[in-house]
């Protein structure tokens, strides 16, 4: 049945609706005005220029690059490696509060930064009692002596509280923080005979005259020695 149809199909003359296909008359025409209308691409474009030659000194920084890593080849790795450990210790110091405190109490750590802070805190000092004495010695050069000493006073009770903490209690008198037993004896003994030249203005009725004032500005003087500080 299938072969009879191939064979009357081959039979069947063309109808009139495929002789477009064939003729050239009715091609060629439609051909050329599609042609003609520059929509359809008929050839290549041309190949894009060459791109210009390297400059010769840029080949040879090229190659002076290429040289030094060749020759710096086998402590590359070395190096990466230095450079990854320097990186941990830094993330390590600045993020892990337990590493940081261990790296600053190193023993060459410490000692330097021991000394940087004894000296700051050294001429921090000194200058505050510079001051002071400027202020006292102002009181004093108008004969209140009594305002400089008590000024002294004061200003040795805050210098206790600052070297020891918590040594200075709120009910404390003058002649209990004289006999306490944190303090060290020399500065013990300085800041009695300032304690003892103001309670005996307050409560003997004697006035301190200029002898009185000189033996506490030098008692207060050694009061802020940082020696006299010391631990036996």
């Amino acid at each position: 049945m299938i072969s009879m149809w191939i064979a009357q199909a081959s039979a069947a003359p063309d109808t009139p609706s495929q002789g477009w296909l064939l003729d050239p008359e009715l091609v060629d025409p439609g051909y050329s005005q599609t042609v003609a209308g520059g929509e359809i691409q008929t050839a290549f474009p041309p190949p894009p220029p060459p791109p210009p030659p390297t400059p010769e000194w840029l080949k040879s920084l090229f190659d002076a690059i290429g040289n030094f890593f060749e020759w710096s080849a086998p402590a590359a790795k070395p190096l990466m490696w230095i450079a990854v450990a320097l990186v941990l210790l830094f993330l390590l110091y600045h993020f892990v509060p337990a590493f940081a405190r261990w790296v600053d109490n190193l023993p060459f750590r410490r000692k330097a930064g021991d000394a940087d802070a004894e000296d700051a805190a050294g001429q921090a000092e000194a200058g505050a009692a510079r001051a002071l004495l400027a202020e006292a010695d102002a009181l004093a050069a108008e004969g209140r002596f009594a305002e400089a000493v008590h000024l002294l006073l004061y200003r040795s009770v805050e210098d206790i509280e600052g070297r020891r903490p918590g040594l200075v209690k709120p009910a404390m008198t003058s002649r209990d923080l004289a006999e306490a037993r944190d303090l060290p004896a020399a500065a013990q003994g300085a800041f009695s005979r300032i304690a003892r030249a103001v309670e005996i203005s307050l409560f003997g009725g004697r006035s301190i005259d200029a002898g009185a004032w000189e033996q506490c500005r030098s008692a207060y003087a050694e009061l802020t020695v940082p020696k006299n500080w010391a631990r036996a």
